[in-house]
């Protein structure tokens, strides 16, 4: 069982998200707040804070939401995860994995602040299938289709 490391958000587009106390996900919506949030295939995305401790032996002064990530795991494998996968995070929020990876654009803004983009190959975009609050600390547990 894994653990919610950090929560993300930015207001705009094109800006690094900056970590909060906790993040509102609102079913088939996304996160309260969030830029990236609406009715699409990527309301939220998830990355391993394993992964970014490796990026973190390059550059120490990395810190959440420079990836544009929303929620950042802990002990929990999601390279193990697949398409149509579903997480749940405490007693009821559950997200269902909809994509693997990113292209990464031209001038990305992400790219330009670590020097390495992560997101395009680990990262995970969801959908939020039921809401709730999530916060450091709080459990994670994969669960397969």
């Amino acid at each position: 069982m894994g653990i919610i490391e950090a929560v993300c958000l930015s207001l705009e587009k094109g800006t690094v998200k900056q970590a909060v106390e906790q993040i509102t996900l609102k079913e088939n919506w996304g996160i309260e707040g969030d830029a990236h949030a609406g009715d699409w295939h990527r309301q939220v995305s998830m990355l391993a804070g394993e992964s970014i401790d490796r990026m973190r032996k390059k550059m120490p002064e990395l810190e959440h939401g420079m990836f544009a990530e929303n929620i950042v795991t802990r002990n929990i494998e999601l390279a193990k995860l697949g398409i149509g996968d579903t997480v749940t995070i405490g007693d009821e929020v559950v997200l269902e994995i909809t994509q693997i990876g990113k292209e990464c654009h031209s001038g990305c803004a992400i790219q330009v602040v670590t020097g390495e983009c992560i997101m395009p190959k680990e990262g995970l975009f969801c959908k939020v299938v039921h809401g709730g609050t999530v916060k450091p600390g709080m459990e994670i547990v994969q669960r397969g289709c």
